[in-house]
């Protein structure tokens, strides 16, 4: 009789025909309702209730074995298709005993997605999730981050970094949906993305287990990756004589690895996919004229653009920038993680983009808001660089940010030329700039030039005192 009080909730369960409710519980506890449906079937077994003649209970005996396999351990992988994450999907099924969900996020990656259906497949993957999140990724995202300035380390344009936060919260929200109990990345022991990935789950599920296979796997180097998958039929993009880690969206393009790990080597000539090299830009300056509306690009070369359309407005930027060699960066920069790495960017629209805004800021944005707003820049970018996307403090820079940018409105026009990119003139209804009180000349009440000297006197008054003390106690100057 204590085994019916055990199991009474199963057997309601089964009678009721609901053995899935069992099923497809919250996964924590999956393993438990794994365990007792176990334990209620060898127990049924025990004592002969389940008898082969009896076609009642035989129904009952498949429905609880379709229930135990129901209850199999569900993972979700955050996945690109690139050598890492191909692999990770029979990894994860060998090590796991797992059904693997993917998921892509499309940040503009643009045909790097149109195989990975079929090829998640032939890695083992039960499905796979391609999520359209170009548009929010603009406004949501690289608008914030542009309208605050934000560069890190003098440099690095953050594609990499705003991108990880906004696919990493749909990671929750898809694992929530198919009832996974774990996500897996295929983020490095060494790099930034674990950290921007894991800290954006804690803050949307801080019960969600995280499976990290580059922190415990043997696989040490991409040429034993490239073996692996070579071993399982899996298709890998990147050959042993060349295998760079990229990573591509709408706002830039990125490059680590291989030769590019001794920072005294320059560049291959054919590593940008993007830009030309400033030697190969054309001999003809070529400008653009990019319109803003509080901070946010509008239009390009007059031609109005919204919502989606923001997108293309960034893609047609690219193609302006990239001909006339603007926009690639080659750094050394200090990953969160404690280590310098070396990286070489390609970002030519964001790079007129940033050009352009600093230029209509300098006449709309009064000088001592400016100057904290730099200060401001520098943290802003930190916190985005170092996965703190969703933290407060982001979000109440971002805020302050907003307010900066209530007359940051107009247009700025700028002149690319082998691989500058030079302001050629910017205008705007808010500008701060006068040319009465400017000019060199005389601008009567507004701006005497006796008046300088009275602020002179006041203004350098304590560096005077501070010389007068030194002369009448004998001290040095």
């Amino acid at each position: 009789m204590q085994i019916f009080h055990c199991i009474s909730p199963f057997l309601v369960a089964i009678c009721t025909g609901r053995v899935e409710d069992l099923a497809s519980s919250p996964r924590k506890k999956s393993e438990k309702i794994y365990a007792d449906l176990l334990h209620f079937y060898s127990s049924c077994c025990i004592i002969h209730l389940v008898r082969q003649t009896d076609t009642k209970m035989m129904k009952i005996r498949m429905k609880i074995k379709e229930s135990i396999v129901m209850a199999k351990m569900r993972v979700l992988l955050a996945y690109s298709g690139g050598l890492d994450t191909s692999i990770i999907v029979p990894w994860l099924k060998e090590n796991y005993d797992c059904d693997v969900v993917c998921v892509a996020g499309d940040v503009g990656q643009g045909e790097e997605l149109e195989p990975l259906h079929e090829k998640a497949k032939k890695c083992g993957a039960e499905k796979l999730y391609i999520e359209d999140l170009r548009k929010e990724f603009v406004e949501d995202f690289i608008w914030p981050t542009l309208k605050a300035g934000a560069v890190y380390e003098g440099k690095y344009l953050l594609g990499t970094s705003f991108a990880r936060p906004l696919i990493a919260k749909r990671l929750v929200e898809i694992a929530h949906k198919e009832n996974c109990t774990a996500i897996c990345h295929g983020c490095t022991g060494k790099g930034n993305d674990q950290v921007r990935f894991e800290l954006t789950i804690k803050a949307f599920d801080p019960n969600m287990q995280i499976i990290a296979p580059w922190r415990i796997w043997d696989i040490k180097t991409r040429e034993e990756e490239i073996d692996y998958a070579e071993k399982r039929g899996i298709p890998v993009p990147v050959k042993k004589d060349r295998p760079y880690s990229m990573d591509r969206n709408i706002w830039h393009l990125s490059h680590e690895g291989c030769d590019l790990e001794d920072p005294a080597n320059e560049p291959p000539r054919d590593l940008p996919l993007i830009c030309k090299y400033p030697e190969d830009a054309p001999d003809k300056p070529e400008y653009v004229t990019i319109d803003f509306e509080q901070g946010i690009p509008v239009a390009v070369n007059g031609e109005k653009m919204d919502g989606v359309k923001l997108i293309k407005a960034l893609n047609k930027l690219n193609e302006n920038a990239a001909r006339n060699g603007v926009g690639i960066a080659d750094m050394v920069e200090n990953r969160l993680v404690g280590m310098k790495s070396r990286g070489v960017y390609e970002t030519p629209g964001g790079t007129l983009l940033y050009a352009a805004h600093r230029n209509l800021e300098e006449i709309t944005v009064d000088r001592d808001t400016a100057h904290y707003k730099d200060q401001v820049a520098v943290k802003f970018a930190e916190l985005v660089y170092n996965g703190l996307w969703y933290a407060p403090l982001r979000e109440s820079l971002s805020a302050f940010v907003d307010v900066t940018q209530k007359y940051v409105t107009g247009t700025a026009k700028l002149k690319l030329y082998k691989g500058n990119c030079i302001g050629a003139g910017v205008t705007s209804p808010y500008s701060l700039y006068m040319e009465d009180i400017a000019t060199f000349g005389d601008s009567g009440e507004m701006y005497s030039h006796k008046d300088a000297a009275g602020f002179i006197n006041l203004y350098g008054l304590p560096l005077k005192v501070q010389a007068m003390m030194k002369e009448k106690a004998g001290l040095e100057k």
